[in-house]
């Protein structure tokens, strides 16, 4: 089966869990941006092996299904329709063949996650199908998707005696988003970076006090933070060393840089922190204008709160795993 793009959206990629271990190769991660969703996605249409899923920013795709789908959508809440039909984010829907299924703009959030059962069956490219518009890698070259682009997907079993229905199909049960997507935008745990000690008295209160602004200038490499101008007590001239998404640089323009998924495996700006795990997600849901703030943690304080997220993903994803055997 083939997905044609009919509208490409703003900036809609295909994305898995990412390139791990190639960092020798100067090869970042690139893979999607908010985990946890697109996680869940794979999850509710029956997907277990880290399939490519559809990442959708600010606003989605239009995209015609020729045969019969399966699909789910997480993330940001974002308008749905399968031939002026609505339909609902968090759960499973069984698509009939020549459905044409349009993603508008999202409400809030920056970032919308659509998978199909089957998963997008694109070339392996150093073991994932995520597309990383930096390195130029994945899908096409590793570019957006563009309009009449036919995307293949896996084989995938239908809903049972429903196989045949012309009917968009909805499960009766959907996910509660609210452990997943960050409604409130809370502050961002925020451990010391390795030039931390460096920052001036201003610029420390400032990073852990006062709240930033996302630039538009934010994309999958970095989210550039306005609003503040922070400082060393002295310039500082570095040599490149290993950075990882997460990591906070001060470039000479004071203005905080957040490398995210498709950060470069080195830089030479001073990292005055890096972001705990467990929040890249909500930084990458965070769009343009949006407020960002910091509050400070430690490592062992962000490992374990990983690690009861792990946990509490990997119940969320039995459970589902549990349900979907009594369609």
């Amino acid at each position: 089966m083939s997905v044609i793009v009919v509208k490409p959206g703003l900036s809609s990629t295909l994305q898995d869990a990412g390139r791990q271990g190639h960092a020798a190769l100067g090869v970042g991660r690139s893979g999607a941006m908010d985990r946890p969703a697109w996680q869940l996605a794979n999850a509710l249409v029956g997907n277990r092996q880290g399939e490519a899923a559809l990442e959708c920013t600010l606003i989605g795709p239009t995209l015609k299904f020729s045969q019969a789908a399966v699909i789910a959508l997480t993330g940001a809440p974002i308008a749905a329709h399968i031939d002026g039909q609505s339909i609902p984010m968090w759960t499973r829907c069984r698509l009939p063949a020549g459905s044409v299924l349009q993603l508008g703009g999202m409400a809030i959030g920056c970032r919308s996650y659509l998978a199909v059962a089957g998963g997008f069956d694109v070339p392996l490219i150093l073991g994932s199908r995520s597309s990383d518009l930096h390195a130029k890698l994945g899908y096409a070259g590793g570019r957006a998707l563009r309009a009449g682009d036919a995307l293949p997907t896996g084989a995938f079993s239908p809903f049972g005696q429903a196989k045949d229905s012309r009917d968009v199909i909805v499960l009766p049960w959907s996910l509660d988003p609210q452990p997943w997507f960050d409604f409130a935008a809370h502050a961002l745990r925020l451990l010391p970076g390795s030039h931390s000690p460096l920052l001036d008295e201003k610029s420390r209160q400032q990073l852990y006090g006062q709240s930033f602004t996302l630039s538009k200038d934010t994309n999958r490499t970095a989210s550039r933070l306005d609003g503040h101008n922070l400082s060393l007590r002295e310039p500082l001239e570095l040599i490149s060393e290993a950075t990882l998404p997460g990591t906070l640089q001060l470039p000479p323009s004071g203005q905080p840089i957040a490398l995210m998924a498709e950060a470069p495996v080195t830089g030479g700006y001073p990292r005055i922190g890096q972001l705990a795990a467990i929040d890249l997600p909500r930084l990458a849901q965070r769009r343009p204008g949006d407020t960002v703030c910091f509050r400070q943690t430690t490592f062992e304080q962000a490992r374990m709160q990983m690690a009861e997220h792990q946990q509490r993903m990997a119940r969320m994803l039995h459970l589902i795993a549990q349900r979907l055997t009594r369609i």
